[in-house]
């Protein structure tokens, strides 16, 4: 076979498999139809503004009336936004696919010229044999056959020289068709932002400090509501606790584990609320001692709880790996006399919030009712206490926000705070703040004044409450 005909079958058979991966993965690579052009919009996928970002807090005035909310993204929101990276990476593909075409069309159109002109000499030398035939007495033998031979070498090449001229303009196409995608995903892309991603990411990194310094000018506030529950993960038995450290740095995400209310010494850790949901663990710790309820607390990097059957309370380094402090609460009663509504033995209650590390229990000198302690967190010695006259076993759990007790009225469906007890005037009052209970049993409730939420374990479920906290703004001179 001559080489001419070897090179247009090679082209002819590349330009099939071209086009065949240009109809097939073009389409689904981009999501647009092919007859898209640059004006067309019904393919484009609305981004919501509101995906990244969550509120921090917000203010209210004495009448209940929104006067300041703080609204922050997700830690690295532009190197986290899987959607303008994705754009970005489609761009970049279609630019490098223009290239390829580009590339493509001008071998195209300076391989056609030469089919061209052989389809012209073919074309006259098939006239030319015609006329020979009708004559071929007139021809020698043997240059008869070697013509009639090449002739029918190059026959074939008729038909796969018509296909090549529409894989010519299928290219053509192809290259319109790469044009108007470019310039759609330009136009969304400006449409996403003007900025450069590195620029971009760096304007929100400064937004964000700036939300972290107004945060700073709010005091400590008073509950004025619960919304949610959001559900993170469904593990584990009807009793527990899960919580992360409110001191921990910024980037330190960490997430403990502790299920059952006793008989049990294991605390699992997870690296952050991503690795906890999956259930990939990072390290497993084994405590000395087994604890009593589910009311423990991680609190600077250690944790905190009640040794089972004494009141005792431990200090757990989980660096170190060592208990670092043990002390017995004084008069605080044990082992079920003064438990919550759901028992379990949670009779001492550890919590923490924006002024430091708490206790709550009960004693027979205060008639079973709760006492609250705030405790040296190196020491766990008791620095101050104050007695309320709320009776511990009515309670169905309880959270410090501010220096501020807050008692709900049950552990069951209905429950809603009920109660609450300020240590720095030493004074209560009866309150009324729903909440909704979704799983019907909630057997551990902690605030974490780092995430503005609270943590529950319901019934099985570990869920969070955000939190509404009416907000005295410091000047700048009061700061």
């Amino acid at each position: 076979m001559s080489p001419e005909v070897l090179r247009v079958r090679a082209l002819v058979s590349t330009m099939a498999i071209i086009s065949n991966w240009m109809a097939q993965t073009l389409p689904s690579l981009t999501g647009l139809n092919s007859t898209l052009s640059p004006t067309s919009s019904h393919a484009l996928t609305q981004i919501s503004p509101k995906e990244g970002w969550r509120v921090y807090s917000s203010a209210q005035d004495p009448d209940g009336r929104c006067i300041c909310t703080v609204v922050a993204p997700e830690q690295n929101l532009c190197s986290r936004d899987a959607k303008s990276r994705q754009l970005k990476q489609l761009l970049e593909k279609v630019q490098n696919m223009s290239q390829s075409i580009e590339v493509l069309n001008l071998r195209t159109q300076r391989d056609f010229q030469y089919v061209l002109k052989m389809e012209t000499q073919m074309n006259g030398l098939n006239a030319k044999f015609r006329q020979i035939e009708v004559d071929q007495k007139t021809l020698m033998t043997k240059h008869f056959q070697e013509l009639k031979e090449k002739m029918d070498e190059l026959l074939p090449l008729i038909p796969v020289l018509g296909q090549y001229k529409a894989d010519a303009k299928l290219i053509t196409h192809f290259k319109e068709e790469i044009r108007n995608l470019s310039a759609v995903l330009t136009a969304i892309q400006e449409e996403v932002g003007v900025y450069d991603y590195d620029e971009l990411h760096q304007r929100v990194l400064g937004l964000e400090t700036r939300l972290r310094d107004c945060m700073r000018k709010f005091t400590c506030g008073k509950l004025m509501k619960i919304t949610g529950p959001i559900t993170i993960k469904t593990s584990g038995t009807r009793f527990g606790a899960w919580m992360t450290d409110p001191l921990a740095p910024e980037k330190n995400n960490r997430v403990w584990y502790m299920d059952s209310y006793t008989n049990n010494k294991i605390v699992r850790e997870y690296k952050s609320i991503a690795d906890f949901v999956t259930g990939a663990e990072s390290r497993t710790y084994n405590l000395p001692f087994r604890w009593a309820g589910t009311n423990h607390v991680v609190y600077n990097g250690s944790l905190y709880f009640n040794k089972f059957r004494s009141n005792s309370i431990i200090k757990y380094n989980f660096n170190t790996g060592r208990v670092l402090a043990q002390r017995s609460l004084p008069y605080a009663e044990y082992n079920n006399v003064y438990p919550y509504t759901w028992g379990g033995f949670s009779d001492i209650d550890l919590m923490a919030d924006e002024i430091g590390l708490w206790a709550v229990y009960a004693t027979n000198q205060n008639a079973g009712n709760i006492v609250i302690s705030q405790l040296n967190p190196e020491t766990l010695e008791v620095l101050k206490s104050w007695n309320t006259g709320y009776p511990k076993r009515s309670a169905g759990e309880s959270f410090m926000i501010c220096g501020i007790l807050y008692v709900t009225n049950s552990h069951l469906t209905g429950a809603k705070v009920y109660y609450s007890y300020s240590t720095k005037t030493s004074t209560y009052e009866y309150i009324d703040i729903p909440f909704h209970n979704q799983y019907f049993h909630i057997s551990m409730l902690d605030y974490n004044e780092r995430d503005r939420a609270l943590y529950a374990w319901n019934n099985g479920h570990q869920v969070l409450f955000n939190v509404t906290l009416f907000h005295i703004i410091k000047t700048d001179d009061d700061v």
